[in-house]
Protein backbone atom coordinates (compact mmCIF):
# COMPACT_ATOMS: atom_id res chain seq x y z
CA UNK A 1 0.00 0.00 0.00
CA UNK A 2 1.50 3.36 -1.42
CA UNK A 3 0.95 6.21 0.83
CA UNK A 4 -0.89 9.48 -1.15
CA UNK A 5 1.44 12.38 -1.36
CA UNK A 6 -1.35 14.85 -0.15
CA UNK A 7 -1.61 12.23 3.04
CA UNK A 8 2.05 12.21 3.63
CA UNK A 9 2.24 16.45 3.62
CA UNK A 10 -0.55 16.54 5.83
CA UNK A 11 1.37 14.64 8.50
CA UNK A 12 3.47 17.79 10.76
CA UNK A 13 6.58 16.46 11.67
CA UNK A 14 6.03 18.35 14.75
CA UNK A 15 2.60 17.03 15.97
CA UNK A 16 4.42 12.98 14.81
CA UNK A 17 7.31 14.15 17.48
CA UNK A 18 4.85 15.42 20.15
CA UNK A 19 2.44 12.28 19.62
CA UNK A 20 5.85 9.90 19.60
CA UNK A 21 7.32 11.44 22.51
CA UNK A 22 4.43 11.58 24.62
CA UNK A 23 3.94 7.46 23.71
CA UNK A 24 7.73 6.71 24.09
CA UNK A 25 6.87 8.13 28.21
CA UNK A 26 3.53 6.27 28.59
CA UNK A 27 5.00 2.88 27.78
CA UNK A 28 8.74 3.41 28.97
CA UNK A 29 10.26 3.22 25.48
CA UNK A 30 13.38 4.53 24.23
CA UNK A 31 13.79 4.69 20.11
CA UNK A 32 16.73 4.98 17.89
CA UNK A 33 17.22 5.22 14.03
CA UNK A 34 19.18 4.11 11.41
CA UNK A 35 19.65 6.48 8.56
CA UNK A 36 21.09 6.86 5.10
CA UNK A 37 19.42 8.66 2.66
CA UNK A 38 17.36 10.91 5.67
CA UNK A 39 20.98 12.03 6.65
CA UNK A 40 19.50 12.55 10.49
CA UNK A 41 16.70 13.89 9.04
CA UNK A 42 14.69 11.42 11.39
CA UNK A 43 16.83 12.21 14.45
CA UNK A 44 16.44 15.67 13.75
CA UNK A 45 11.95 15.42 14.10
CA UNK A 46 12.75 13.44 17.10
CA UNK A 47 15.23 16.04 19.14
CA UNK A 48 13.24 18.79 18.21
CA UNK A 49 10.85 18.27 21.05
CA UNK A 50 12.00 19.49 24.48
CA UNK A 51 12.40 16.72 26.77
CA UNK A 52 13.22 14.57 23.79
CA UNK A 53 16.22 13.26 25.59
CA UNK A 54 14.30 10.82 27.95
CA UNK A 55 13.31 8.48 25.36
CA UNK A 56 15.84 9.30 22.29
CA UNK A 57 19.86 8.73 23.42
CA UNK A 58 21.29 7.83 20.18
CA UNK A 59 21.19 7.73 16.29
CA UNK A 60 23.19 6.67 13.46
CA UNK A 61 23.81 8.00 9.93
CA UNK A 62 25.12 5.60 7.99
CA UNK A 63 25.33 6.70 4.67
CA UNK A 64 28.11 4.79 3.15
CA UNK A 65 28.22 0.90 3.10
CA UNK A 66 31.42 0.71 5.17
CA UNK A 67 29.45 2.34 8.27
CA UNK A 68 26.68 0.32 7.75
CA UNK A 69 29.17 -2.46 8.44
CA UNK A 70 30.94 -0.84 11.27
CA UNK A 71 28.26 0.94 13.18
CA UNK A 72 25.37 -1.25 13.05
CA UNK A 73 26.94 -4.34 12.08
CA UNK A 74 25.23 -5.24 9.08
CA UNK A 75 27.22 -8.06 7.23
CA UNK A 76 28.88 -7.52 4.15
CA UNK A 77 27.66 -10.49 2.61
CA UNK A 78 23.98 -8.83 3.07
CA UNK A 79 24.67 -5.52 1.41
CA UNK A 80 26.63 -7.65 -1.47
CA UNK A 81 23.72 -9.89 -2.07
CA UNK A 82 20.95 -7.12 -1.85
CA UNK A 83 22.19 -4.07 -2.23
CA UNK A 84 21.79 -1.03 0.11
CA UNK A 85 18.37 -0.26 -0.31
CA UNK A 86 17.18 -3.53 0.38
CA UNK A 87 14.55 -5.56 3.02
CA UNK A 88 17.55 -6.99 4.07
CA UNK A 89 19.59 -4.29 4.72
CA UNK A 90 17.32 -2.01 6.99
CA UNK A 91 16.12 -4.94 8.76
CA UNK A 92 20.14 -5.62 9.55
CA UNK A 93 20.03 -1.80 10.63
CA UNK A 94 17.21 -1.98 12.70
CA UNK A 95 18.40 -5.08 14.63
CA UNK A 96 22.18 -3.40 15.18
CA UNK A 97 21.28 0.44 15.40
CA UNK A 98 18.43 -1.36 18.72
CA UNK A 99 21.35 -3.85 19.72
CA UNK A 100 24.08 -0.58 19.70
CA UNK A 101 21.89 1.59 21.60
CA UNK A 102 20.20 -0.44 24.12
CA UNK A 103 16.38 1.33 22.56
CA UNK A 104 13.68 -0.74 22.62
CA UNK A 105 12.42 0.23 19.05
CA UNK A 106 13.78 1.48 15.87
CA UNK A 107 13.38 2.61 12.48
CA UNK A 108 15.86 2.54 9.29
CA UNK A 109 15.60 4.06 6.41
CA UNK A 110 17.68 3.41 3.08
CA UNK A 111 16.55 4.99 -0.27
CA UNK A 112 17.82 6.60 -3.58
CA UNK A 113 16.76 10.25 -3.31
CA UNK A 114 18.37 11.28 -6.29
CA UNK A 115 18.86 12.90 -8.62
CA UNK A 116 21.13 9.96 -9.79
CA UNK A 117 21.55 6.43 -8.83
CA UNK A 118 18.29 5.06 -9.75
CA UNK A 119 18.26 1.85 -11.66
CA UNK A 120 15.41 -0.09 -13.31
CA UNK A 121 15.08 -2.38 -10.03
CA UNK A 122 15.46 0.88 -7.73
CA UNK A 123 14.27 3.97 -9.97
CA UNK A 124 15.07 7.22 -7.66
CA UNK A 125 12.52 7.52 -4.87
CA UNK A 126 12.96 3.96 -4.28
CA UNK A 127 12.95 3.90 0.06
CA UNK A 128 13.19 1.39 1.95
CA UNK A 129 11.98 1.33 5.51
CA UNK A 130 11.92 -1.08 8.85
CA UNK A 131 10.87 -0.04 11.90
CA UNK A 132 10.37 -2.36 15.30
CA UNK A 133 12.23 -4.31 17.62
CA UNK A 134 15.24 -6.22 17.34
CA UNK A 135 13.35 -9.04 17.96
CA UNK A 136 10.14 -8.07 15.74
CA UNK A 137 10.11 -5.68 12.88
CA UNK A 138 8.05 -4.66 10.07
CA UNK A 139 9.90 -3.27 6.59
CA UNK A 140 7.91 -1.64 3.10
CA UNK A 141 9.21 -0.64 -0.23
CA UNK A 142 7.80 2.73 -0.90
CA UNK A 143 8.20 5.14 -4.07
CA UNK A 144 8.18 8.61 -3.69
CA UNK A 145 7.44 10.97 -5.99
CA UNK A 146 9.25 14.16 -6.29
CA UNK A 147 13.19 16.00 -6.01
CA UNK A 148 15.92 14.88 -3.93
CA UNK A 149 14.13 16.98 -0.66
CA UNK A 150 10.77 15.53 -1.29
CA UNK A 151 12.00 11.80 -1.21
CA UNK A 152 13.65 12.63 1.87
CA UNK A 153 11.09 14.37 3.14
CA UNK A 154 8.39 11.78 2.88
CA UNK A 155 10.87 9.31 3.56
CA UNK A 156 11.13 11.08 7.26
CA UNK A 157 7.56 11.62 7.46
CA UNK A 158 6.87 7.92 6.81
CA UNK A 159 9.36 6.77 9.19
CA UNK A 160 7.84 9.14 12.10
CA UNK A 161 4.74 8.22 10.92
CA UNK A 162 5.37 3.83 11.65
CA UNK A 163 7.26 4.95 14.89
CA UNK A 164 3.85 6.55 15.98
CA UNK A 165 1.60 3.32 14.66
CA UNK A 166 3.64 1.00 16.09
CA UNK A 167 3.74 2.84 19.49
CA UNK A 168 -0.28 3.39 19.23
CA UNK A 169 -0.74 -0.45 18.85
CA UNK A 170 0.79 -1.07 22.08
CA UNK A 171 -2.16 0.39 23.71
CA UNK A 172 -4.70 -1.69 22.47
CA UNK A 173 -2.74 -4.56 23.94
CA UNK A 174 -1.82 -2.71 27.17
Amino acid sequence: MEPSVESLKNLDLSLLAQRLGKLCGEHGVEVTTAESCTGGGIAEAITAVAGSSAYFASGYVTYANAAKTRMLGVEDATLNAHGAVSEAVVRAMVKGACRQSGADIGVAVSGVAGPGGGSDDKPVGTVWLAWGSEQEMRAECLHFPGDRQAVREQAVRQAMARLVETLDTLDGSA
